[in-house]
């Protein structure tokens, strides 16, 4: 095999390559041998077959065969020999006619991972917010829990409806006289205020009776999810069957047991360890955030064009559906392709050099750590676990996906321990405030939709 390098720019690679014609007919008859053992025709033993007919039938799928598995080896041993490190699968152009007899010579270029070099990240100073719990919050979070805890009864004596009632009640809903889809319900129960309805709705069964039935007029919302319904007049038929009142709980001792807690002063610091744990999550993603802005503003070596291809086409799919929603962007459509080739660019670079320092300091996601995540999955699908479990049992690739943000967080952690990271105490307010603004100065008008 002869390897010849050809000019290319930056990161991009280039070969001839030739495989001398004397190369595939050995492998063809290797192959012949190898059928020959085994081979079976009409008029012949198993194993006594000719090879000369044998070569007469198969010969030309043989050549085919022998030339695939060539151009394999040839590619991966140029690739070996050099030390490379494709940045994504070579791209091959077979040169000239092939048939028996003929070397064969085709090209294949590719483009390879840049040198990232030593990095020092002692010199990178970041500031993260730290936000203490106030009693205040937790006060809220444990009125919250007592109100979901309410215990309901009829009310007595029997009385009209009010706010914050509970409802049992049939409806039928119809537009322009026909009945549609969803709009069916019977013993559904209805807290009045909740606003969980279509607005108006729940305001016109304040004073309704028991076995009364009532008519409620409404509009749905010109945003309405279901378009056959949006922006349409309709009637619900309505009637009470039972009006239950609400009988507060205090958020006490009893409580507490009912929620698994020993006591109200365990549940009450279970519930602020939760708010923060949630403001330190908002942390952060803000502390994450300056880190990678300052890895993105310290590192500018150049980057795979594949890549950032590869990455630009993923975004603007999703800014092309965003844009079928009816979700507004800009109207400068080449400007929109300039800014997200950017956003494109730099997404690759962090990317590549996180993979760097994890590959160079051994960080490595475990077993059980992709385990947790798939749990974690799970259990955004309430009722659904076992099923959510199966799937990515049976779907390793799709297991496989979960490694690479559990590989990006451990690897930012590492960075932070490194870097020199000051805290600064605020409010709750002000933490949510700098995440908003942050928010706002980073994110592009489409970004959201973007965002992997």
């Amino acid at each position: 095999m002869q390897v010849t390098e050809l000019p290319a720019d930056g990161l991009k690679r280039q070969f001839k390559i030739v495989i001398p014609a004397g190369d595939l007919a050995a492998k063809v008859d290797e192959r012949v041998t190898e059928m020959a053992r085994t081979a079976s025709m009409p008029g012949f033993r198993p194993g006594k077959v000719p090879a000369g007919l044998l070569r007469k039938q198969y010969g030309q799928a043989l050549l085919g065969e022998a030339l695939e598995q060539a151009v394999n080896q040839g590619t991966a041993k140029t690739i070996e020999d050099r030390g490379l490190k494709p940045a994504m699968q070579p791209k091959l152009e077979l040169k000239g006619e092939f048939g028996e007899g003929k070397d064969v010579e085709f090209e294949m270029s590719l483009e390879v991972l840049p040198e990232i070099g030593q990095l020092d990240f002692s010199g990178i100073e970041l500031e993260r917010l730290k936000a203490i719990v106030p009693e205040k919050d937790v006060d809220e979070a444990l009125q919250r829990i007592a109100k979901a805890n309410r215990e309901q009864k009829p009310v007595d004596p029997p009385r009209p409806a009010q706010k914050g009632d509970a409802l049992k009640l049939d409806f039928v809903g119809s537009v322009d006289g026909v009945e549609f889809p969803g709009g069916t319900a019977q013993d559904y129960v209805l807290e009045l205020g909740s606003g969980s309805f279509i607005p108006g709705f729940e305001d016109q069964l304040v004073g309704a009776e028991i076995g009364a039935p009532v008519d409620v007029k409404v509009k749905f919302p010109d945003d309405y999810g279901n378009k056959d319904l949006a922006g349409k007049d309709a009637v619900f038929k309505c009637t009470v069957k039972e009006i239950h009142e609400f009988v507060e709980k205090p958020a006490d001792d009893e409580l507490a047991k009912k929620n698994n807690f020993e006591n109200l002063e365990a549940m009450r610091k279970a519930v602020s360890e939760r708010i923060g744990q949630d403001y330190a999550q908002v942390s952060r993603s803000m502390v994450k955030r300056q880190l990678l802005d300052k890895l993105a503003e310290t590192h500018k070596f150049e980057v795979p064009e594949g890549l950032v291809e590869g990455e630009f086409n993923a975004i603007w799919q999703r800014i092309e559906e965003a844009k079928k929603q009816g979700q507004k962007v800009e109207d400068d459509e080449e400007k929109m392709k300039t800014e997200y080739r950017e956003i494109a660019a730099r997404r690759v670079r962090l990317g590549l050099l996180l993979a760097d320092v994890g590959r160079s300091n051994s960080i490595d996601v475990t077993p059980e750590e992709l385990n947790q995540a798939v749990m974690r999955e799970a259990m955004r699908y309430t009722g659904q676990e076992r099923q959510v479990l199966e799937f990515y049992n049976k779907n390793a690739e799709m297991k496989e996906q979960l490694r690479a943000p559990i590989f990006e967080e451990k690897t930012v952690d590492f960075i932070l321990e490194l870097a020199k990271v000051t805290e600064k105490s605020v409010t709750p307010e002000e933490l949510l405030k700098a995440a908003r603004e942050a928010e706002e100065v980073d994110e592009k008008p489409a970004e959201e939709a973007a965002a992997t």
